[in-house]
């Protein structure tokens, strides 16, 4: 019999097989496709891989800018594609090599949780049924797919992509139309705009990038709309047909016509069909409901990663393992969940952590906002020309800290993490201050910002 029985090998189930074999449980992890999940293989790096490609190819066109002169340049999506999967298997490797270090057990195949006996788990994967101690679910995530007309049809025929589909893609598009304004709908966008589709993206709300500041949205439209990309806010879309995809804007409906279309309008817990029902796990609209612990309404079931349905980020699962197999342990540990980051990978960069303005007046805070131009630092009007990014800070003034960091420009994904510190830790302006930030660099601007807060 396992110590732990873990189910799903993404960013929260591998981490938490590491951890929890390093500890000295004996560990199983199962996994249904690749070890690293969505993240690894179908979402976070792979997208990176592309979108750097797509930065250095972005730099090397506007070369001129910089005193540099670039002929005959062009963008091989093909190998684009066969580096991104270079940098997977690689990464991947390292996964595994690390549960091997761990003495992690690990077995391919569907999961199955069959029934609770007394204190023991039995799950199955096909024909076998293995016996835990305790469970620690992280299944994951999948992408949502709409009752839209057409949207399963066309799916099934190859004509609609998500997340998984479209980074695999062998050829660029010549049109593709992006349903989702979102951080994976931006991306995907910003990078097949680069690789030289005509791209339109529609989005329902009347803004991009979802809870994204509303000035650095503004300014993340703007920089996109630059480069030729097309945005139909405020648009429901209402069938897919074989053409491309048809909206709702103000009472007239329109067909834009596309090549491909990706769907990307949010992710759901990948629970169904994992017999939680048959121990009794609670549960809402598909996600399993935790406590700051990890810990389900079932003693010895914990739950981590996206199918908590708290916040959908790797980063986020990575930390609520941590904490999960700290309580299996025997060692104090809680979930926060307020001082999270928050980033947009596109080239400029978006990154933000904590209260928009609107947020911190809605919780009843006296606070004081601060929007600093990014061209006060040197290194980043010495490497963006023309670059408009901003540094937007939150300060609740009656508690005189920062309560939210919000930012546009490069380097901002690699920021973010001084303000993340910040809020964490509840720092007093006055005590930021006294830092020493290292110079010219791009983070200066949180301490410009500060000190032009009175």
């Amino acid at each position: 019999m396992y110590d732990l029985i873990v189910i799903g090998g993404g960013p929260a189930g591998y981490l938490a097989a590491e951890r929890a074999g390093a500890a000295g449980l004996n560990t199983l992890l199962i996994e249904k496709r690749f070890i690293g999940g969505v993240c690894l293989n179908e979402g976070c790096v792979p997208s990176k891989a592309l979108l750097y490609s797509a930065k250095l190819y972005d730099g090397a066109a506007h070369g001129d800018k910089y005193g540099i002169t670039v002929e005959n340049i062009k963008l091989d999506h093909a190998k684009v594609v066969a580096r991104k999967r270079k940098v997977v298997d690689t990464l991947v490797g390292g996964i595994k090599a690390g549960l091997k270090a761990h003495k992690v057990t690990v077995v391919d195949g569907v999961a199955h949780i069959e029934k609770r006996t007394g204190s023991e788990f039995k799950v199955s994967v096909g024909d076998t049924v293995y016996e835990g101690a305790r469970l620690l679910i992280a299944c994951g995530s999948e992408a949502a797919m709409p009752p839209i007309p057409g949207v399963k049809e066309n799916f099934e025929k190859g004509f609609v992509l998500t997340n998984r589909e479209i980074l695999d893609l062998e050829a660029v598009p010549e049109r593709l139309v992006v349903i989702g304004g979102g951080v994976i709908g931006l991306e995907m966008a910003s990078y097949f705009n680069s690789a030289g589709s005509k791209v339109t993206v529609i989005e329902m709300m009347n803004k991009i990038a979802g809870p994204t500041d509303g000035d650095i949205s503004k300014i993340l439209q703007k920089n996109y709309e630059k480069k030729g990309i097309t945005f139909l806010l405020g648009a429901k879309v209402v069938e897919v047909t074989d053409k491309g995809v048809k909206y709702d804007l103000g009472g007239k409906v329109e067909l834009v016509e596309a090549d491909k279309v990706l769907l990307s309008i949010g992710r759901r817990p990948s629970t169904a069909g994992l017999g939680l029902e048959n121990i009794g796990v609670e549960m809402n609209r598909g996600a399993i409901l935790t406590d700051e612990q990890g810990r389900t309404n079932v003693a010895g079931v914990f739950a981590s990663g996206d199918c908590n349905g708290k916040m959908m980020l790797a980063h986020v699962a990575y930390r609520e393992s941590e904490v999960a197999i700290n309580t299996i342990m025997g060692k104090k540990d809680r979930m926060r969940y307020t001082a999270v980051p928050s980033v947009i990978y596109t080239n400029p960069e978006v990154a933000f952590v904590g209260l928009t303005e609107e947020q911190a007046k809605a919780e009843g805070m006296d606070v004081a906002v601060v929007n600093t131009t990014m061209k006060y630092s040197g290194r980043y009007v010495a490497e963006n020309e023309g670059g408009d990014g901003i540094c937007k800070l939150v300060i609740d003034k009656k508690n005189n800290r920062l309560v939210g960091v919000h930012m546009i420009g490069n380097y901002s994904s690699e920021i973010i993490i001084s303000a993340v510190t910040m809020l964490e830790t509840e720092m007093r302006i006055e005590d930021i201050k006294e830092i020493i930030f290292p110079h010219p660099t791009v983070c200066e601007i949180i301490r410009e910002g500060l000190f032009q807060y009175k």
